[in-house]
């Protein structure tokens, strides 16, 4: 029995049902823990290589950079999938060959959400104050030693809110990856819906996401909050440990800083002139 009446009755027998299941969810949950991590840290390498490359001096890199994200936000994260999935085989050697289906899915997340993410490390570098540039000069520090060791340690500081949304966003995007094949926690949800019927399997797979979610909410939370403490914009850790469960770029009453909001003005200013954009 399904529906509103059929989830009530039957809520005592599914609930042992899940118990009963839960080594299978638990596996679902690791699978899907595996591929949003792993693709997370690829797209923070691509984001970061790509959104260095979009400032890059050099024409022929800003344009080879510039074409690797348009294409790979312009196109979607299924096709992506399947692309790498039934398609990359069937190319004539050596670019053919068969991924496994982990690899397949941490691919297809890491390039698609790698290239919106790129445009956010591009937005919170072009927000550094000119002045920082300046200071550069004055201590004689190379390009590259001070987009390193001034630069980016305060962009690393805006963009973390960014990317905890865009990590939230692949946790969501990772739902389809059951598609190639790898049994994963909205794959077990689908096990569990064949003896429990939607309304209680659906309802236990937002759960499960949402937990899942607000793990990475508390994680960027964390890194946000370090983050401003070694530039000396905030308290250590230890000191403001209620941050954690606060939305990100919000001050301990729960309103956002005005130093954030200058920040993302800056930021979306800088993202704008260039033509491009966040999710």
């Amino acid at each position: 029995m399904d529906g509103v009446i059929g989830f009530v009755e039957d809520l005592g027998p599914n609930l042992q049902l899940v118990l009963e299941r839960m080594p299978m969810i638990v596996d679902g949950v690791i699978t899907t823990l595996q591929a949003t991590v792993l693709g997370a840290l690829l797209a923070l390498v691509i984001a970061f290589v790509f959104g260095l490359a979009q400032i890059s001096k050099l024409l022929v890199v800003r344009v080879v950079a510039r074409v690797f994200v348009e294409f790979f936000r312009g196109t979607s994260l299924v096709v992506q999938l399947f692309w790498l999935a039934f398609v990359m085989p069937q190319l004539p050697y050596p670019l053919g060959f068969q991924l496994e289906p982990m690899l397949v899915a941490v691919l297809a997340l890491g390039l698609n959400y790698g290239a919106y993410a790129a445009e956010v490390v591009r937005g919170s570098i072009g927000s550094v104050p000119k002045g920082q540039y300046e200071a550069i000069s004055a201590l004689s520090l190379s390009p590259a030693r001070g987009m390193f060791r001034v630069v980016i340690p305060q962009a690393w500081a805006l963009m973390i809110p960014s990317l905890s949304n865009l990590w939230i966003q692949l946790l969501k995007g990772s739902a389809i990856v059951n598609t190639v094949l790898l049994y994963d926690l909205f794959f077990q949800v689908e096990q569990l819906r064949d003896r429990t019927g939607t309304w209680f399997a659906y309802l236990f797979a937002l759960l499960a996401y949402y937990l899942l979610a607000w793990l990475i909410v508390i994680l960027m939370n964390g890194l946000e909050v370090r983050a401003k403490h070694r530039i000396g914009r905030g308290p250590a850790l230890t000191e403001n440990w209620r941050a954690l469960f606060q939305a990100p770029g919000t001050t301990p009453a729960g309103k956002r800083s005005l130093r954030v909001v200058k920040d993302k003005a800056a930021a979306r200013a800088a993202t704008a002139s260039a033509g491009g954009g966040t999710p």
